[in-house]
């Protein structure tokens, strides 16, 4: 396994692999970040990992400062993997002094998580594309975890032509259906039991529309009803919207997202389904 920390470095690493699968992350590895380094070496024959805690992403009192970082347990994780490259900047590679351009990725970045956290997904985007030029890699893989995110950039890669393949993974649970995320190591220990209403609201949602329910706005009042009467969860939103356009929904005539982002404490999570009402 090579360390890169240089674009250089990562430039000239990238020449002695011919197709080559990338998996993008934040750092503080969990089953979800592994599961899409294995996927990556798998389909390509070789498989890049970089750990960048993006700080154009974070919004002005987020956790930048205390997202969790663990270098020498990441690369440990890594190596099991058999990861062939691991790129690891430095804010100053990724951000050179005099740096102004940013990538726009337009009304998905408005809605949602954007309209939470203004700013968002411009960071998002400006560091992912940067990453893909940087590297080159055939296919860049990313979790349905963060479905907004997943569709932002196959937006990005479609309209500036990026030539790389975008793969979306499953999201990764924890036996209860927790969505992993390395934002649950700041749960206590009654938070962290109190978390997985966040997958059961989902699930209910979609048992419903198993059972053919179509309103959007009853379905939307579930999922807020059934974490709302979690006293530890502060609702942030519910939506039932378009799966690919985020646009809210009245009635699920089409394949839908359904999404909510809870607070436990000063601890924000996310969680998603998509439904396909069509198959109920």
């Amino acid at each position: 396994m090579q360390i890169c920390r240089t674009v250089a470095e990562l430039r000239a690493a990238r020449a002695r692999f011919g197709a080559l699968g990338f998996a993008p992350t934040m750092g503080y590895l969990h089953e979800g970040h592994l599961g899409l380094a294995r996927r990556a070496k798998a389909e390509c024959g070789a498989s890049l990992v970089s750990i960048f805690v993006n700080p154009t992403q974070f919004s002005a009192g987020e956790d930048l400062e205390r997202y969790p970082r663990d270098e020498t347990r990441d690369l440990a994780l890594l190596a099991e993997e058999k990861t062939d490259l691991v790129f690891l900047p430095h804010v100053s590679d990724i951000y050179p002094e005099g740096f102004s351009s940013t990538v726009d990725p337009g009304p998905l970045a408005h809605v949602l998580e954007g309209a939470s956290r203004p700013g968002h997904f411009v960071g998002v985007a400006t560091v992912v594309a940067k990453l893909l030029n940087m590297a080159q890699p055939t296919k860049a893989y990313f979790g349905q975890k963060d479905a907004q995110q997943c569709l932002v950039i196959r937006r990005v890669a479609r309209d500036l032509d990026l030539p790389v393949e975008i793969v979306i993974q499953p999201t990764a649970r924890d036996g209860d259906g927790l969505a992993l995320s390395s934002r649950n190591a700041y749960l206590s220990k009654a938070e962290r039991a109190a978390a997985p209403v966040l997958f059961r609201a989902l699930q209910a949602v979609q048992a419903r529309v198993v059972e053919g329910e179509r309103d959007a706005d009853r379905l939307r009042q579930m999922m807020q009803a059934m974490i709302m009467a979690e006293p530890l969860a502060e609702l942030d939103y519910v939506s039932l919207a378009d799966a690919e356009t985020l646009s809210e929904l009245a009635r699920l005539d089409r394949p839908a997202l359904a999404s909510v982002a809870v607070r436990f404490g000063a601890t924000r999570l996310i969680d998603n389904l998509v439904l396909q009402p069509s198959a109920a």
